[in-house]
């Protein structure tokens, strides 16, 4: 058994590298594409089967979104971008947990001990994917924030003169402010990437030392954890797109 921060090369596209957590996340990504396409084309007025589960999970986190935001014209502007990151991040975490993990792969030598390189690992256990996921969500906060009120009202929130009220104070507020957005993508990248990871490195440890049914619990556990970084990582994106809308109060 070997474990690695790193995910893991299982073969290359000339020189690029394709990763068991690549892998995983590129299979996400033309599931849920062709799941949506397919809906799309047989969509019925009386929805039914795969149609049915898609309006329910769509309209709860709809739901969900409009009493967050508590604007129904805002709610629809940011549902795409937090429903990907939901569904994308929950079956990316699932998938990972599937029969395999740890114990299916390629065969590798390592100073001399044949180890394997696992099919499965989830794309969130990636260091890689959680900062790009993270970056490209604080860069559409910012953008947000400037379409919503402006450059130079936004600006406001993070430069404040020292000559203003309350004299000083306001400045170094806002120069916290502008700390904390640094904070966001590193707070984001480590939160989900830790949690997915030591959770796919204690099932491959228990697997290994105690392969029938005590790692049982432990895969309930870890699907409910999977749920819950997603819907964590989501919501928080969406309170700081709503943060982002409000104008600054000085």
């Amino acid at each position: 058994m070997e474990i690695s921060i790193a995910a893991e090369k299982l073969f290359s596209i000339g020189t690029f590298p394709v990763t068991n957590a690549f892998l995983i996340g590129v299979l996400v990504s033309i599931f849920l594409v062709s799941v949506t396409q397919l809906v799309v084309r047989k969509k019925t007025l009386v929805p039914r089967g795969i149609q049915n589960i898609l309006e329910i999970i769509f309209e709860a986190l709809l739901d969900l979104i409009e009493s967050v935001t508590q604007d129904k014209k805002q709610a629809r502007q940011f549902f795409p971008l937090i429903a990907t990151i939901f569904l994308f991040v929950l079956l990316a975490n699932w998938v990972g947990l599937l029969p395999g993990l740890g114990t299916v792969g390629l065969s590798h030598i390592n100073d001399g001990h044949s180890t394997i390189i696992p099919f499965l690992r989830s794309t969130s256990a990636d260091l890689n994917f959680t900062l790009a996921l993270s970056l490209i969500t604080v860069l559409t906060v910012q953008f947000t924030g400037i379409a919503a009120l402006g450059i130079v009202r936004y600006g406001k929130k993070f430069f404040v003169s020292p000559f203003h009220k309350p004299y000083g104070i306001g400045t170094l507020v806002g120069v916290l402010e502008l700390v904390s957005e640094v904070g966001k993508t590193i707070s984001f990248t480590f939160r989900l990437f830790g949690n997915v990871f030591a959770g796919e490195v204690l099932l491959t440890v228990m697997l290994h030392l105690v392969p029938f049914f005590l790692p049982l619990p432990f895969m309930f556990l870890e699907i409910f954890v999977g749920f819950i970084q997603a819907i964590v990582f989501s919501m928080l994106t969406l309170v700081f797109l709503k943060m982002a809308t409000i104008p600054a109060e000085h």
